[in-house]
């Protein structure tokens, strides 16, 4: 076998291989004879197969396996025997072969780039702190007791409105005949509470008690019942009683009806969901101090492969046109031309994504250079932890979270990325030179430069304002939709998926 270099650009490194007719050869005899000595065959007794007729049989697979062995024990010398450090996968293909004369091959591949790790020590990353204030709890503890307020009948005959509940009893129908799950009794609505499919709450607004209403609306297209999706309906509603929102004081009987000893303890417990919700948006303002911080350091040159396909993601991510392609592609035919994911986009916003893809394979070698120089590795324990604590997001579908990723190795693998990048920044932490930083919630939640910082949540506050249900609700945190192992149960018909 005979390996040489033929190309040595930047990261990029390609081989000629040869092996020789007389080693194909050789392997080929040596599986062959191994094959006669267990191979049965009809009209011979085992092991007694003549050589012919094993070749004959099994020759043409033989040989695929042969040329198959050759190529990988060729690209192997050439990676170890050239101390090659790959940063993606390598690729081998014949260039040239003819049955009885040597086969000549070629492997390409990228390199990584030699990496100059900054001194840790010298760094310095600022850590944002934030605990919750009493405005911010106030406001939680007024989204609880909003959402905990009595209901009262509304005994005058005036028309239901916004934030109103109603009881009803309604039935559902297509093309005039009623489904499975699209129809309830006395069951209890908020109108402008959104808990129905689109048009539904909107149609009861204006109704009175003993009122009887035909509500036309239509499924969403991306509806979770298939058979249901995008099909018009109408609901027969039947208003049985309308009620409106009392008053509701923030004292120990709220509390208590929460679950809690008195308000102090639902107040602590709001506190403390609070800090929890800050505490995930601060560790990923810490992270990004961080690698902003790296990103400073020398500048290096970046696998071709990698930057491409992080440019992909980022450009797909800018791009809103690129997702409606994408979709408008899978309803036609494969030969047409797929636009590529920056079609549309100005020179502007392709600098942009140029600049952010490089940055973020830069940093994540960077941070895997950092992690192998000091041995920091992912163990069995790190990845078995991240599964359960993935299985506790999922409150009462946890045995299905942990038979998911049991079944799924790749999914378990995924886990190991993350674990290896905060293992990777923790180590940083400790060799830094860390300052705490207060700051403020506008602040820490504001829209981020780059996508690894955090974006604030939606309903960052309102997540408290759960009505009891179990105890201690109110600190809990709020469930996720559906797990990653299984979709939930689906909801009755009427109700948005």
């Amino acid at each position: 076998m005979k390996i040489s270099e033929t190309k040595a650009e930047g990261l990029i490194r390609e081989y000629s291989i040869v092996i020789t007719a007389a080693e194909i050869e050789e392997q080929v005899a040596a599986k062959l004879a191994e094959l006669a000595t267990t191979v049965n065959m009809p009209g011979f007794r085992p092991g007694k197969v003549p050589m012919s007729v094993v070749k004959s049989r099994f020759g043409g697979q033989v040989q695929g396996e042969a040329l198959k062995n050759a190529l990988d024990e060729g690209a192997r010398q050439a990676i170890e025997t050239n101390e090659l450090r790959l940063a993606s996968q390598p690729s081998v293909e014949i260039t040239s072969y003819e049955d009885g004369k040597d086969m000549e091959a070629a492997l390409s591949c990228e390199v990584m780039p030699d990496i100059s790790i900054p001194d840790l020590a010298a760094l310095k990353i600022e850590k944002p702190t934030l605990e919750a204030d009493d405005a911010e709890i106030d406001e939680a503890l007024g989204n609880i007791a909003d959402g905990n307020r009595p209901t009262v009948e509304v005994t005058g005959k005036r028309a239901a409105k916004s934030g109103d509940v109603v009881v009803i009893d309604f039935v559902g129908r297509i093309d005039g005949e009623a489904f499975e799950g699209g129809s309830a009794e006395g069951h209890s609505l908020e109108l402008g509470s959104n808990s129905f499919i689109p048009g539904f709450e909107e149609g009861l607004v204006g109704v009175k008690a003993g009122e009887t209403r035909d509500v036309e609306v239509t499924f969403p297209e991306d509806y979770q019942a298939a058979h249901l999706a995008g099909k018009p309906t109408v609901f027969e509603v039947t208003v049985k009683e309308l009620r409106e929102k009392g008053e509701v004081a923030i004292d120990d009987e709220l509390a208590t009806r929460l679950g809690f000893e008195d308000l102090a303890g639902l107040r602590e417990a709001v506190a403390g969901q609070i800090n929890g919700q800050h505490a995930t948006a601060l560790r990923q303002a810490l992270k990004k101090n961080v690698l902003d911080s790296l990103a400073d350091g020398d500048e290096f040159d970046v696998p071709p492969s990698l930057y491409a396909s992080e440019y992909e993601n980022v450009a797909r991510a800018m791009n809103s046109n690129a997702q409606e392609a994408q979709n408008q592609d899978q309803d036609q035919d494969q030969d047409q031309d797929i636009p590529p994911v920056d079609d549309g986009m100005d020179d502007d916003a392709k600098a942009e994504a140029r600049a952010i893809a490089q940055r973020r394979v830069r940093l994540g070698l960077l941070l895997t250079e950092i992690g192998r120089v000091n041995n920091i590795d992912v163990t069995e324990e790190d990845t078995r932890q991240a599964v359960f604590e993935e299985a506790r997001r999922y409150p009462g579908q946890e045995s299905q979270v942990l038979e998911y990723f049991q079944n799924n190795q790749q999914a378990m693998q995924q886990l190991a990325g993350p674990i290896f990048e905060d293992k990777t920044v923790d180590f940083i932490l400790e060799m830094a030179n860390v300052t705490e930083v207060a700051t403020d919630v506008e602040t820490l939640y504001a829209a981020p430069e780059e996508t690894a910082a955090p974006t604030k949540p939606k309903s960052a506050k309102k997540k408290v304002a759960k009505k009891a249900g179990a105890k201690k609700a109110a600190a809990k945190k709020a469930a996720p939709k559906k797990a990653a192992a299984k979709k939930p149960a689906a909801k009755k018909a009427a109700k948005k998926a």
